[in-house]
């Protein structure tokens, strides 16, 4: 009901467009009765002839108005649809990392779409059909009731039956929706899983597209049968209701012969008869949308709870009620971590990140390095507050990173994955993610400044070829160099390298070397290295193992130490000796 709070003029326009609708349209009713006792019988033309006019007016009328308040229901539902939407993806747009993580993005994306949509006839039309049928149910009951109170009685006898039989088939109803959008949302995960390129690769390359499919059909098959039930629960409810309504004016006509001839009722005329059956016709429809309302609603249930599940979700990651504003040109760049501990999760036994202290002043370029697992990516998503710490403090420029409102970060610092992600639309666009207002010339001078541009320049379509999803019309190398243009578009006072360089062959991986060189001057950059080789110029590095930072220092220091680095290091450059000199076979057996 908070969905219509915005709306609420609209509504009260609603309801008096019903009401008037409402009483225009229980007037042809006693036109009918004046038709058929005061015309038809008595053989006046003119009473037949005025009063059809009034009906046929009061009918378009009711008509008219009902246009206009069905016009303003649908505009009223469908801004809640959108206010709905935007809510939820506004609201999952604030959910840390951890969410998206621990969530298929199938899942994601049926909540979104699928649950939305499967609640819009009901946010749609409900406010006003309740209403309408509601007015036209109570009026003509009244009108009835005046007419004949005997054969209203007849009338709505059954009715509380069906009240009762329609409530419980809303909640079995609610059951099943509740399964088929579950279903739904696994048959959507399976086919993003398995439909995107990425997933399509997999399934090719490994000959798996008949477990694939069999999968798919299972999921489908689980579906249809849930739908065939709740289907045909409606349809046996439906035609019960049908069936029923069918047979009520049939009692309803027995009852008058009964009191016209068997009991002698001089007041029960034909008109009234006429009209009655009339009233009995306005009132059904009304009664069966309602019946169908409730239905509706009680089985839509089953998506507002999946709806507000991800909606009541709390987002761990958000501004402080008083949280700073920074400007990109406010920020220096001045980064300090200072016993720093975090878990992915709370059932973890050891913390990813134990008690890490580190400070890097404005311009360094820091190294983290170390194997696999030892928290160096951890360290630098712990910056954007991608996660946020369970202990110690992450300040930038002396502000708590907690205390900094997130988009002011995300203006400030610049990320470079080793897994680059390009979305489906040009390469000008793409690059625009850094700054949506550069110009084209400031476009070319970042993707010269990462190597890019003569690739780019070489293409048919230049800057305006698309790059598929997830950027697979280029190449690993060729999709870095776009990632790494986006960052020198963006120029952020902190820049995060998260093994850019990873996926570039030698001679591209010095280009980039090269390029970043005048990028990093004056900006803190950390730069997550398995190739040692790259940052042997950093103004520190910082050895991790198993969370915590066991060596810091230059690289000539580090060597010198005689510790972990120098051990990692040492292997590195046996490993390109022997790759460099050994033959294919060594290097395999090494």
């Amino acid at each position: 009901m908070g969905l219509f709070a915005p709306y609420k003029l609209r509504v009260i326009w609603i309801a008096i467009l019903v009401l008037i609708s409402a009483g225009l349209g229980l007037l042809s009713p006693f036109f009918l009765k004046i038709i058929v006792n005061e015309g038809l019988i008595k053989k006046h033309l003119d009473i037949v002839t005025n009063y059809s006019i009034f009906t046929l007016l009061a009918t378009l009328g009711a008509l008219g108005l009902g246009l206009g308040f069905a016009y303003l229901s649908v505009l009223v539902g469908q801004k809640i649809m959108q206010d709905l939407r935007n809510n939820l993806y506004d609201h999952l747009q604030g959910m840390s990392l951890k969410f998206f993580t621990g969530t298929r993005t199938g899942e994601i994306q049926s909540r979104l779409a699928n649950d939305i949509g499967g609640v819009q006839s009901v946010v749609s039309d409900t406010a006003a059909n309740v209403l309408s049928n509601v007015t036209t149910v109570i009026s003509t009951l009244i009108a009835m009731i005046v007419m004949d109170w005997r054969l209203t009685l007849l009338s709505v006898g059954i009715l509380p039956l069906f009240a009762f039989l329609s409530a419980k088939v809303g909640d079995g109803l609610r059951k099943y929706r509740t399964q088929i959008q579950s279903q739904l949302a696994d048959l959507n995960a399976t086919m993003n899983e398995t439909l995107s390129v990425s997933g399509v690769l997999l399934t090719k390359t490994s000959g798996r597209q008949g477990l694939a499919l069999k999968k798919f059909k299972s999921e489908n098959e689980k579906m249809t049968e849930t739908s065939v039930k709740m289907t045909m629960i409606m349809k046996v409810f439906f035609n019960m209701i049908g069936l029923t309504f069918s047979i009520t004016p049939v009692l309803v006509y027995w009852l008058a012969g009964y009191l016209v001839i068997g009991r002698g009722d001089a007041g029960l005329t034909i008109g009234t008869i006429v009209a009655f059956t009339s009233l009995q016709a306005r009132l059904f429809f009304p009664l069966t949308s309602l019946l169908n309302v409730q239905v509706e609603v009680t089985s839509a249930l089953a998506l507002f709870d999946r709806i507000f599940e991800y909606m009541d979700m709390p987002q761990d990651i958000k501004d402080a009620p008083d949280a700073l504003e920074l400007s990109p040109s406010q920020v220096v760049g001045n980064v300090r971590f200072d016993n720093v501990s975090f878990r992915y999760d709370e059932s973890q036994e050891q913390p990813t990140l134990n008690g890490v202290s580190l400070d890097a002043k404005a311009g360094q370029l820091v190294a983290l390095v170390g194997a696999s697992g030892s928290g160096k990516t951890t360290l630098t998503y712990l910056i954007p507050r991608l996660y946020d710490t369970d202990e110690g403090l992450i300040s930038i420029d002396g502000h708590d990173v907690k205390q900094i409102k997130l988009e002011s970060l995300g203006r400030a610092i610049a990320v470079v994955t080793q897994e680059t992600y390009l979305v489906h639309d040009t390469i000008r666009e793409n690059l625009r993610y850094g700054n949506p207002d550069a110009s084209d010339e400031e476009l070319e001078s970042a993707a010269r400044a990462a190597a890019i541009h003569d690739h780019i320049a070489s293409l048919p379509e230049k800057y305006d070829t698309v790059v598929g999803e997830r950027g697979y019309k280029l190449s690993g190398g060729e999709k870095q160099r776009i990632a790494i243009a986006r960052a020198i578009l963006k120029d952020p006072r902190i820049l995060i390298l998260d093994e850019a360089t990873s996926a570039l062959d030698t001679s591209s991986e010095r280009l980039i070397q090269s390029a970043l060189v005048p990028l990093m001057k004056g900006r803190t950059t950390f730069a997550v290295a398995h190739r040692l080789s790259t940052i042997q110029a950093a103004d520190q590095i910082l050895v991790l193992q198993g969370g915590s930072i066991v060596e810091r220092g230059t690289h000539s220091e580090l060597l010198a130490l005689d510790g972990e680095y120098a051990r990692l290091y040492h292997i590195q450059f046996e490993d390109q000796n022997e790759a460099a000199n050994g033959t294919f076979e060594n290097v395999l057996s090494k």
